[in-house]
Protein backbone atom coordinates (compact mmCIF):
# COMPACT_ATOMS: atom_id res chain seq x y z
CA UNK A 1 0.00 0.00 0.00
CA UNK A 2 1.35 3.22 -0.90
CA UNK A 3 1.20 5.86 1.57
CA UNK A 4 -0.75 9.22 0.91
CA UNK A 5 1.40 12.20 2.65
CA UNK A 6 0.90 15.62 1.89
CA UNK A 7 3.59 18.09 1.70
CA UNK A 8 4.30 20.24 5.01
CA UNK A 9 3.86 23.53 4.11
CA UNK A 10 5.79 26.19 6.48
CA UNK A 11 5.65 30.00 4.55
CA UNK A 12 4.32 31.97 2.67
CA UNK A 13 4.91 32.51 -0.95
CA UNK A 14 5.64 36.21 -1.34
CA UNK A 15 5.81 38.45 -4.71
CA UNK A 16 7.21 41.78 -3.38
CA UNK A 17 5.31 43.57 -5.70
CA UNK A 18 1.87 42.76 -3.98
CA UNK A 19 1.05 46.01 -3.46
CA UNK A 20 0.72 46.21 0.32
CA UNK A 21 3.08 48.99 1.70
CA UNK A 22 1.45 50.09 5.13
CA UNK A 23 3.23 47.51 6.99
CA UNK A 24 6.23 46.62 9.37
CA UNK A 25 8.34 44.56 7.72
CA UNK A 26 11.69 42.47 9.04
CA UNK A 27 11.59 41.02 12.61
CA UNK A 28 13.52 43.17 13.86
CA UNK A 29 11.51 46.54 13.39
CA UNK A 30 9.89 48.24 15.79
CA UNK A 31 6.08 47.38 16.86
CA UNK A 32 3.96 48.32 14.52
CA UNK A 33 1.40 50.94 14.33
CA UNK A 34 -2.12 51.45 13.34
CA UNK A 35 -2.11 54.50 12.29
CA UNK A 36 -3.06 53.61 8.38
CA UNK A 37 -6.15 52.18 9.38
CA UNK A 38 -9.44 53.75 8.95
CA UNK A 39 -11.37 55.51 11.66
CA UNK A 40 -14.63 55.14 10.64
CA UNK A 41 -17.20 53.53 12.59
CA UNK A 42 -17.27 50.70 9.57
CA UNK A 43 -13.90 49.08 11.46
CA UNK A 44 -14.24 45.40 11.91
CA UNK A 45 -11.18 43.92 13.10
CA UNK A 46 -12.39 40.63 14.17
CA UNK A 47 -13.06 40.39 10.21
CA UNK A 48 -10.15 41.42 9.17
CA UNK A 49 -8.22 38.81 11.13
CA UNK A 50 -10.52 36.48 9.42
CA UNK A 51 -9.91 37.43 6.66
CA UNK A 52 -6.24 37.20 7.41
CA UNK A 53 -6.87 33.86 8.28
CA UNK A 54 -7.96 32.82 5.88
CA UNK A 55 -5.07 33.89 3.45
CA UNK A 56 -2.92 32.53 5.76
CA UNK A 57 -4.14 29.32 5.32
CA UNK A 58 -4.80 29.14 2.12
CA UNK A 59 -1.07 30.37 1.17
CA UNK A 60 0.01 27.92 3.73
CA UNK A 61 -1.96 24.87 1.59
CA UNK A 62 -1.42 26.39 -2.01
CA UNK A 63 1.32 28.23 -1.61
CA UNK A 64 -0.14 31.25 -3.25
CA UNK A 65 1.61 34.51 -3.86
CA UNK A 66 0.28 37.82 -1.19
CA UNK A 67 -0.60 39.34 -4.27
CA UNK A 68 -2.92 36.49 -5.57
CA UNK A 69 -4.15 36.48 -1.91
CA UNK A 70 -5.08 40.03 -1.81
CA UNK A 71 -7.00 39.26 -4.68
CA UNK A 72 -8.75 36.44 -4.39
CA UNK A 73 -9.76 38.04 -0.84
CA UNK A 74 -11.22 40.80 -1.82
CA UNK A 75 -13.71 39.09 -3.66
CA UNK A 76 -14.96 37.38 -0.11
CA UNK A 77 -18.25 38.31 1.17
CA UNK A 78 -16.97 39.75 4.54
CA UNK A 79 -14.48 41.85 2.95
CA UNK A 80 -16.50 44.73 2.89
CA UNK A 81 -17.47 44.44 6.24
CA UNK A 82 -13.38 44.38 7.81
CA UNK A 83 -10.99 46.92 7.89
CA UNK A 84 -9.43 46.84 4.91
CA UNK A 85 -5.86 48.92 5.78
CA UNK A 86 -5.78 46.84 9.64
CA UNK A 87 -6.14 43.43 7.27
CA UNK A 88 -3.53 44.51 4.85
CA UNK A 89 -1.64 45.53 7.57
CA UNK A 90 -1.87 42.42 9.49
CA UNK A 91 -1.27 40.15 6.57
CA UNK A 92 1.91 41.75 5.39
CA UNK A 93 3.22 41.76 9.28
CA UNK A 94 2.12 38.01 9.45
CA UNK A 95 4.11 37.19 5.94
CA UNK A 96 7.11 39.48 6.56
CA UNK A 97 7.78 37.94 9.95
CA UNK A 98 6.99 34.14 9.22
CA UNK A 99 10.27 32.65 10.32
CA UNK A 100 10.81 35.13 13.67
CA UNK A 101 6.65 33.96 14.44
CA UNK A 102 7.20 30.33 13.89
CA UNK A 103 10.29 30.11 15.83
CA UNK A 104 8.89 31.54 18.54
CA UNK A 105 5.66 28.93 18.41
CA UNK A 106 7.51 26.47 18.41
CA UNK A 107 9.23 27.21 22.21
CA UNK A 108 5.18 27.02 23.13
CA UNK A 109 3.79 23.80 21.09
CA UNK A 110 4.05 20.09 22.60
CA UNK A 111 4.39 18.60 19.60
CA UNK A 112 6.63 19.95 16.40
CA UNK A 113 5.35 22.94 14.06
CA UNK A 114 4.27 20.48 11.41
CA UNK A 115 1.70 18.22 13.49
CA UNK A 116 0.10 21.88 14.06
CA UNK A 117 -3.33 21.57 12.21
CA UNK A 118 -3.09 24.25 9.35
CA UNK A 119 -6.16 25.93 11.33
CA UNK A 120 -4.51 26.46 14.53
CA UNK A 121 -0.64 26.84 12.99
CA UNK A 122 -2.49 29.97 11.26
CA UNK A 123 -4.13 31.20 14.23
CA UNK A 124 -0.99 31.08 15.94
CA UNK A 125 0.53 32.99 13.24
CA UNK A 126 -1.73 35.70 13.14
CA UNK A 127 -2.07 36.13 16.90
CA UNK A 128 1.78 35.87 17.48
CA UNK A 129 2.06 38.44 14.89
CA UNK A 130 0.19 40.90 16.64
CA UNK A 131 1.86 39.80 20.22
CA UNK A 132 5.33 40.47 18.96
CA UNK A 133 4.55 42.86 16.57
CA UNK A 134 1.63 45.46 17.92
CA UNK A 135 1.87 46.14 21.60
CA UNK A 136 -1.25 48.65 20.94
CA UNK A 137 -3.38 45.21 21.30
CA UNK A 138 -3.92 44.60 25.18
CA UNK A 139 -2.24 40.83 25.12
CA UNK A 140 -5.82 40.02 26.81
CA UNK A 141 -6.91 40.62 23.15
CA UNK A 142 -4.76 39.27 21.06
CA UNK A 143 -5.77 35.96 22.99
CA UNK A 144 -8.76 36.30 22.91
CA UNK A 145 -9.64 36.93 19.31
CA UNK A 146 -7.46 33.98 18.67
CA UNK A 147 -9.60 31.87 20.81
CA UNK A 148 -12.79 32.92 18.92
CA UNK A 149 -11.03 32.33 15.40
CA UNK A 150 -10.18 28.91 16.95
CA UNK A 151 -13.67 28.45 17.84
CA UNK A 152 -15.09 29.52 15.12
CA UNK A 153 -13.11 27.80 12.42
CA UNK A 154 -11.32 25.42 14.45
CA UNK A 155 -11.38 21.76 15.63
CA UNK A 156 -13.65 20.74 18.66
CA UNK A 157 -11.22 21.85 21.46
CA UNK A 158 -8.72 23.94 19.27
CA UNK A 159 -9.70 26.88 21.38
CA UNK A 160 -8.46 25.20 24.30
CA UNK A 161 -4.95 24.78 22.52
CA UNK A 162 -4.75 28.32 21.32
CA UNK A 163 -5.36 29.40 24.39
CA UNK A 164 -2.89 27.49 26.61
CA UNK A 165 -0.28 28.20 23.88
CA UNK A 166 -0.91 32.11 23.51
CA UNK A 167 -0.89 32.39 26.87
CA UNK A 168 2.77 30.87 27.16
CA UNK A 169 3.46 33.00 24.35
CA UNK A 170 2.12 35.97 25.74
CA UNK A 171 4.19 35.59 28.71
CA UNK A 172 7.42 35.33 27.00
CA UNK A 173 7.00 38.32 24.44
CA UNK A 174 4.87 40.86 26.81
CA UNK A 175 6.81 39.69 30.17
CA UNK A 176 5.63 43.38 32.24
CA UNK A 177 2.49 43.29 30.93
CA UNK A 178 1.58 39.90 32.07
CA UNK A 179 3.02 40.23 35.07
CA UNK A 180 1.53 43.51 35.71
CA UNK A 181 -1.86 42.32 34.58
CA UNK A 182 -1.48 39.51 36.76
CA UNK A 183 -0.49 41.09 40.52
Amino acid sequence: MTENKQPVVTSLVVDNDAGVSDATSGANKKPATRSGAKKSGSQNRRKSRELVLKAVYRGMLNESELSHILRDMRDDPDYNKADEAYFKHLLQAVTDNLTAIDSKIVGFIDRSISELSPVEHAILRISGCELMFDLSIPYRVVINEGVELAKVFGGTDGHKYINGVLDKFAADVREVEVRAARS
